[in-house]
This record gives structure tokens, sequence and C-alpha cells, in this order.
């Protein structure tokens, strides 16, 4: 019998490391420029990666990456900042129109690098002219409230910015630009992560107002009216972005794949589920479950033990005033699903190390958990209700806390069956 938090863990390494900054960089250096060389980034991995460039470019470097507090690596060329995440505050604010103001002024020889990864939405807030970074707070706080999946999301953001879906880029012409993206989106849309600053899509203000109607989503009415009266970003079939390139370096299902195979050198046959799961949490918690234990009871042909992977990035529409992220909500609704249950143990997190607002990743969870969160006065269907995932893995000692990764290539859920 496995140590099922010990190997869990394992897998879950073996996924991040499938996304080393530095590992995945080395893969898709341009050449360097007759000009300067300019880097730009955001996001929870963007120091990572600024430091990563660092190690393999020959040559000089200069410019701007902003990250979450907490996020920050030691660059020597680079500068690096910080700001709050998944809320925007003044910082982010300052380090927006700190990047913006790297690409001003370069020439065709020049070279824009471009670091992108998840969490770059709300590190770099530029509201339209004549509104302000509250509006900007106002309208991340109503998306993460929404239960939208991150591709919505992000297709709004990017219509309400001034720095969002292309314009960045377009800020930076003459320049050519080379966008390294690290994906934190199903499907891998590079033009979707972060907001793709760099990267234009075919994206308009109509399909933002559709997103907003289909997800009901609460958005004040200043910025709503704004996205009635918009043009939209740019399109993608702009000359300007002719020239510029784009390379995903890292993805969830490179991830998923590595830990498939790190499993399978253990001795334990593993099999990916998918990479692009969105919806409710709990919802999704309660279908793992639901395959997780026909598989238990042999009814599946399946050689045991084996490892059932997935990942994707749900989300949750907040009901309660708890404390949690989606991945301990996916766990806790899991573990209701697969209460009693002797041979099934689950681990899920995200892989940039934060689920969340907390300071965990994640969570495990087994066919124990909803009796050990009773046998300390606490209802797991309640919790649930309350979206306080948080509190119920605290209480138990069930939190993963590997601390920050480096990387952002989404969830990461691993459920072992012996």
């Amino acid at each position: 019998m496995l140590e099922p938090k010990q190997f869990l863990t394992s897998l879950f390494d073996a996924a991040v490391a499938a996304a080393d900054p530095l590992k995945a960089i080395k893969s898709f250096l341009p050449e360097a420029p007759k000009g300067r060389t300019i880097v730009v980034g955001a996001g929870k991995g963007a120091a990572q990666l600024a430091q990563a460039l660092e190690k393999v470019w020959q040559g000089t470097l200069e410019g701007t990456v902003v990250t979450r507090y907490g996020y920050a690596a030691n660059c020597k060329m680079i500068e690096v900042l910080e700001a709050a995440h998944p809320i925007p505050d003044q910082a982010g604010l300052a380090a927006a129109q700190r990047i913006h103001e790297r690409v001003g002024d370069l020439s065709s020889d020049d070279l824009v690098i471009a670091l992108v990864c998840g969490g770059g939405s709300a590190l770099l807030p530029a509201p339209p002219t004549g509104f302000s970074l509250d509006d900007e707070i106002a309208l991340n706080a109503a998306l993460l409230r929404s239960g939208a999946p991150i591709s919505a999301m992000n297709l709004i953001r990017k219509q309400f910015s001034q720095i969002k879906g292309g314009r960045l880029a377009l800020a930076a012409y003459p320049a050519r630009i080379v966008s390294l993206v690290v994906s934190d989106i199903p499907g891998d849309d590079p033009a979707l992560v972060a907001s793709g600053p760099t990267i234009a899509d075919g994206g308009t203000s109509s399909d933002a107002l559709r997103a907003i109607d289909q997800y009901r989503i609460e958005v004040p009415s200043q910025i709503k009216g704004f996205l009635e009266a918009f043009e939209g970003a740019p399109s993608p079939d702009d000359p300007r972005f002719s020239g510029n390139r784009v390379h995903i370096i890292a993805s969830n299902g490179v991830s998923l794949n590595a830990a498939a195979e790190a499993a399978r050198r253990m001795g334990v046959n593993a099999l990916v589920l998918s990479d692009s799961i969105e919806g409710e949490a709990r919802e999704a918690g309660a279908f793992h479950a639901a395959i997780s234990l026909q598989i238990e009871r042999g009814t599946q042909g399946l050689d045991r033990p084996i490892v059932l992977l997935s990942g994707g990035e749900t989300t949750v529409t907040l009901r309660g005033n708890g404390r949690g992220g989606r991945n301990s909500e996916f766990l806790l609704a899991f573990a209701r699903g697969i209460a009693g249950a002797g041979a099934i143990t689950a681990l899920a997190a995200d892989t940039d190390g934060v689920d969340g607002s907390e300071d965990n990743a994640g969570a495990f969870a087994d066919g124990k958990t909803t009796a050990d969160l009773a046998a300390r006065g606490l209802d797991a269907r309640i919790l649930l209700d309350e979206n306080d995932s948080w509190t119920a893995f605290n209480a138990i000692g069930s939190l993963f806390k590997p601390g920050p990764t480096g990387t952002n290539v989404n969830d990461f859920r691993a459920i072992l069956i012996q």
C-alpha cells in the first residue's frame, strides 16, 4: 500500500517541475535584436520567468515585470514589482503604468519579450479613460463572485482596459514582440492568459455583454454602459500585430502528462481525465467522486492502484461568507461523495501555490474526511453551503501548503484508488 499523501505530493511536484520556468524558456528564446531588448510581464510566476530569462539570455536586458505580493525573485537587470491579487490595488495600477512606459518610444530594431502567466489580469489594472481603480476593483469583485469561467472573465476584463487585449503590443509598435506564455486557461488560448496584454483575439464588447448576461454577472451599471458604447478591443487582423510571435511554453496538459509518467514509474496506473475541466467546483467534485467510487468497486475493469488526474479551472459561485478557494471547495464536495470509502485519497491544488486568497494551495481528502469533521462538531454540508472549505480542512489538519511554486499552469487534481 502506498502512503497516499506522500505519493500525491510527489505527483504535484512532478507537475510543477514540468512547468519549471528555466526549462520552459530555454526552448523558445528569440534571436537577439539589433537594438534594445525590453522585458515586460505579469502574473504569479512572472518574476521566476524573468529570473530564468536572465540566466539564459546572451546580452543585456531591461524592463519590468509585476507579480503577486510575496512572489518576487531576485533579478539583476529586470525590475520586479509586487501588487495585489486577486483584487487589484494602487501598486498594480502603478506597475501597469510603469510597464506601459517601458515599451514607449521603441523602434523596429528593438525587441519586446513579454512574459505572460496566470494572475496577470488582476496585476495589470489600467481602467479606460474616465474610470478609476475603484471601478476596476468593483468589476473584478463582481467577476470573482459570479462563478463564470476564467475565459469569460478575461474576455470581459480585456474590453475594460488600456493595457489588456493586445493594447500593450500596440503601444510597443513598431518593435517586434515575442510573447512567452505559461497557460492557465483551459484550452490554452494564449490571448486569454492574463487577458492578453500583448495578444489580440476576436472577442468584442458585444461578446463581453453576452457573457455578462449569460452568467448573470452583476457588473456596475457605468461599466456596462461603457461596454455598450465601446467599439471593442483591437482586432487580431490589425497589421501592427503581424510581425509578433506567440509561444505557449508550459501548460496544464504537459504537467498532467508528467505527473502520469511519474506515477507509472512508481508502478501505479495513471489516467488523465482532462486538462480542460471547468464549471462549478462542487459539481466537479461530486462528479469525480462518482467516478472514483465506481473504480473502487471494480466495475470499470481498471487495474489498481490507479491515479486519476485532471486539470482545468473550476469556479465558485459565492453563496456564503466562508473562507476557501476552488480546489478546497472541489475537495469538500468530493469528500462528501466518497464518505466511508476506504481506498480513495485525493489532492486538489493550484499549481501556483495559492488556492483563492488563503496561504494553502489546496488540501487532501479521503473517505474519513466527513467523519473527522463531524468528530469536531463540524458538518461538511453546512461548510460547503457557506463556501467555508478552508475552515473544514484547516480543522482536520489536511491543508496542502507547498508555498509559491514560481509557475502557474492551473489546477491539479490527483485521486489515488488503491
